[in-house]
């Protein structure tokens, strides 16, 4: 679905279905370096039980028109702004990575807003070594070469194939590869500069969920014990042999983990669609 932006055209992939902001609304931000299509397996689902799903393709990646934001302030005021465009009131925001930064700071910025945040893959400070923001800046193919080895569990099935023609590693190149020259490098330093994930974490008043993955070497699920202590009533769930590309590498678990908790959590009973 294209809409327009602040003069721009922006995307959000639906699920396959129309968006309606009367349903229950569920918007998926991605990561760096990432766009929609990395929600596949999940909002599809959603949206085809009962959900009205935006997987938002940030400025500057996916279908959506750039330049690429600076920060992670800007990035979810972005994300607050499509939500005014497309007349949502309220809405859940589930994000990845970088994303779950951007879910974080929009739910401080808007609490009226966000009726709930779904941190998959998360840490806070998202420092990012040097050896990879050299490579971001300098040799980006090695920076993806990185990124794949590091996002991905060694446990994972075949290896790495979960079925004929079909492999997480060079689906995730290719992700990588689809987005302009430079945005790596532009995410990657929003994630490093961002100061501002414990304060929000401890102003944060909607249900929160965080899902890990155990053996995530982007984002280790100790990085992420900061704001979990910040946030008394957040769910936890932390997905065994599992990697940083959650998505992919444990997407049924992950659909299931958003599904309860979207259910028991961030719905009102009455809403909740069956």
């Amino acid at each position: 679905m294209d809409f327009d932006l602040d003069g721009r055209r922006a995307y959000a992939y639906t699920g396959g279905r129309p968006f309606d902001p009367a349903k229950p609304v569920v918007a998926m931000v991605h990561g760096a370096q990432h766009d929609h299509s990395v929600w596949i397996l999940q909002s599809r689902w959603l949206a085809h039980h009962g959900y009205s799903v935006l997987a938002l393709d940030l400025p500057g990646h996916g279908r959506s028109a750039g330049p690429v934001l600076p920060d992670v302030e800007s990035m979810a005021g972005w994300v607050l702004r499509a939500f005014a465009a497309l007349g949502v009131a309220r809405a859940a925001i589930v994000g990845h990575s970088m994303g779950s930064l951007i879910a974080l700071e929009a739910a401080g910025q808007a609490p009226e807003t966000v009726s709930g945040v779904a941190l998959v893959g998360t840490a806070f400070p998202m420092k990012v070594s040097d050896v990879l923001l050299d490579a971001a800046r300098d040799d980006e193919p090695a920076a993806f070469d990185m990124i794949n080895q590091w996002s991905h569990a060694k446990l994972v099935h075949r290896p790495g194939t979960p079925g004929p023609g079909f492999s997480v590693f060079v689906q995730n190149l290719r992700l990588m590869e689809r987005q302009p020259p430079g945005t790596l490098l532009v995410d990657f330093t929003a994630c490093n500069a961002y100061a501002r994930g414990a304060e929000r974490a401890a102003a944060l008043r909607c249900p929160a969920l965080f899902v890990l993955g155990e053996r995530d070497m982007m984002t280790p699920p100790k990085a992420a014990a900061g704001l979990v202590a910040a946030i008394p009533d957040a769910r936890v769930v932390r997905v065994p042999g599992c990697g940083h590309a959650i998505q992919t590498e444990a997407p049924d678990a992950l659909r299931d983990a958003l599904a309860a908790w979207l259910r028991e959590a961030v719905l009102d009973a009455s809403r909740a669609p069956a």
